[in-house]
């Protein structure tokens, strides 16, 4: 098999392959590793490389390792807000020039048990702020559909390094969106699950409230894979819930039959590009051909959702940073700095009414779910825009690029519900699109089942980038 195709093979093929013996651990770790060193210059992905740790790792692995997990022996990254062992933390700024993990972040920690191999640590738009990806420090990743488009973010390395084939699957950060958008835009399979089912420990804070630990893969059996090594319990991270881990992979493959998607009334299919909105009516006729049952729903008022967001984040992201500022207040960036400047004016009524609608929005969403089984919308209200936009502009109405990129995905973070992006179809502009699906809260199971069954429709698969043109 040639290296570009063993590169852009799923998390699965590499291990029917290793388990057949047709190639090991060192030989995939040197396949990633040369990608690596041909595209990132490219890709701008990864902020620090680790392929001779892993290729040490790799060689070490005995036969009882790999027949102990079945993600031994495969390689993946890391979006450098999480900690890994003696590899710096930079989190995309000159702050953290100096920072080295004493400790394994919980994920990075779970992954590392189970055999796999970590290849480094990938970009992102500085401290997780922001959803465009652009980093003035380590440069802005691009769209490996078309090097002149944003890969989104902030978990933009994440993107970049799946969607290059740089690396089978990635680790990010969502508190906005910043793994589902960026893997929608890159034709990619973005998981959130619920909050408190990752621990977040060992991940530089961007908003405590927010935050989620999140998974990037080429298909819903991977995403589901790694779910099941990294879920689970740390009680140093207050939002953490004691639950027992899961085959999350354990109903793929079942009927849909009889499951009730909710169809927004209101707010998640207004102002969309007309191809996305086609590409979600066949993702509807489909659902219904399988035997799932259509519902409207409708969501509370969405006005002001971006707003409470905000107001929630500024002042825990001033919060997590005010012990560097007096020193390192001047290794900011621009942009990071003065969002810390608004976490200033944002007095502790605003912040408290904000967490009060955080916890409306919670209880009114959950009273959706009593109707339905999962909720569907579209991933992104557009396609990847071209590097440098400032603005959208969509039935008339102006919108600053990052609103657009997470206008459908930040709400859930406020909820905390899991939701899983992935690709439905392929732009007349040659860039992927993608649709959400939404679930109750632990209830992955049902959300990678859904998704699995749509991922097997060949009419929404979408061609692999032509990177190595």
């Amino acid at each position: 098999m040639m290296t570009t195709e063993i590169a852009f093979q799923d998390i699965r093929s590499l291990r029917k392959m290793i388990d057949a013996k047709t190639i090991t651990p060192g030989e995939i770790v040197d396949v990633f590793a040369g990608r690596i060193a041909a595209y990132n210059a490219v890709s701008r992905a990864f902020i620090t490389e680790t392929t001779e740790d892993a290729a040490t790792a790799a060689a070490m692995l005995t036969h009882t390792d790999l027949a102990g997990s079945p993600l031994a022996g495969i390689p993946y990254a890391s979006k450098d807000l999480f900690d890994v062992r003696g590899v710096p933390t930079t989190a995309g700024s000159r702050v953290f020039h100096d920072r080295i993990a004493t400790e394994d972040a919980f994920a990075i920690a779970q992954l590392r048990a189970a055999g796999t191999l970590s290849l480094g640590k990938t970009n992102l738009h500085e401290f997780a702020y922001g959803a465009t990806g652009e980093n003035d420090v380590y440069g802005t990743c691009v769209n490996a559909y078309d090097p002149t488009r944003l890969a989104g973010g902030s978990s933009s390395g994440s993107a970049a390094a799946v969607a290059f084939g740089l690396v089978p699957a990635a680790l990010g950060t969502d508190t906005g969106g910043s793994v589902r958008a960026p893997a929608a835009l890159n034709g990619l399979v973005g998981l959130k699950p619920t909050i408190g089912r990752v621990p977040t420990h060992g991940v530089v804070p961007y908003c405590w409230t927010l935050d989620h630990v999140g998974i990037m893969t080429r298909t819903v059996a991977d995403g589901a894979d790694i779910l099941s090594i990294i879920a689970g319990y740390e009680p140093r991270d207050p939002a953490s819930i004691n639950l027992p881990q899961e085959n999350y992979a354990q109903d793929l493959g079942e009927s849909i039959s009889g499951l009730r998607i909710g169809i927004p009334a209101n707010f998640y299919f207004e102002r969309v590009d007309p191809e996305i909105l086609m590409a979600l009516e066949r993702v509807k006729e489909h659902l219904s051909d399988q035997g799932a049952r259509l519902v409207p729903v409708t969501f509370p008022d969405m006005e002001h959702t971006r707003t409470v967001s905000l107001t929630v984040q500024m002042p825990e992201a001033l919060s997590a940073h005010s012990a560097y500022l007096q020193d390192r207040g001047e290794l900011y960036g621009k942009d990071f700095r003065a969002g810390l400047a608004l976490g200033q004016c944002v007095l502790a009524e605003h912040y408290v009414k904000a967490k009060r609608f955080i916890e409306c929005y919670r209880q009114q969403t959950n009273a959706l779910f009593s109707d339905v089984d999962l909720i569907l919308t579209p991933a992104t209200p557009e396609i990847a825009q071209k590097l440098g936009t400032v603005k959208t502009t969509r039935d008339g109405v102006d919108e600053a690029v990052g609103n657009a990129i997470t206008r459908f995905t930040t709400f859930f973070n406020m909820t905390g519900h899991p939701a899983l992006t992935m690709p439905c179809g392929l732009h007349s502009e040659g860039l992927p699109m993608g649709l959400q699906l939404v679930g109750r809260y632990f209830e992955e199971k049902i959300l990678f089942q859904a998704a699995h069954n749509l991922e097997r429709n060949e009419a929404f698969s979408i061609p692999l980038p032509n990177v190595d043109a």
